[in-house]
């Protein structure tokens, strides 16, 4: 794998189950990326100086996975000029609306991608900082190209079952 371009932060280790749709696509496309657990509630220092730290250590793009208040992304957008992509986590209480609004409602300036909740998230928010880096990175379009055309394939040869 390369050197980490991506930086995944969970809001909790309990939110990997749902970031290994996220992983394993980065894998898959061989982009090197790394993940921790930080909270925007429970280790702000810590935050606030890893997402500002990062740009040294050649990060590009964070991706971000909180539920329930799901300030992650928006306190990682406060803090750097680098794209942040929000994955909202599905909750118990409110099953993910909670994350979702508290990921998509952020104040002007301070921008967050937000995907939809979950797993379909999760996979949509690597595929986005796939396309994001592929302006720059030609050899990632091939291997976009490939994977859209191989999803398009599988739908148009599904035979239905009755």
């Amino acid at each position: 794998m390369s050197k980490p371009v991506i930086s995944i932060i969970m809001g909790s280790q309990s939110d990997l189950d749902t970031i290994k749709e996220t992983i394993n696509l980065l894998k898959e496309f061989k982009v090197g990326f790394e993940v921790k657990v930080l909270s925007a509630h429970r280790s702000p220092r810590e935050l606030v100086k890893y997402v500002e730290e990062a740009p040294q250590r050649g990060i590009k793009i964070f991706i971000a996975a909180a539920g329930g208040a799901a300030a992650l992304s928006g306190v990682i957008a406060a803090h750097t000029i680098l794209p942040v992509i929000g994955i909202p986590m599905e909750t118990k209480s409110l099953k993910g609306l909670d994350s979702l609004l508290s990921t998509v409602q952020m104040p002007a300036g301070v921008p967050v991608a937000c995907m939809s909740i979950g797993r379909a998230g999760s996979k949509n928010a690597a595929i986005f900082a796939l396309e994001i880096l592929g302006i720059t990175d030609k050899k990632i379009n091939p291997r976009l190209s490939a994977y859209k055309s191989k999803m398009r394939l599988k739908i148009k040869n599904t035979k239905v079952k009755l």
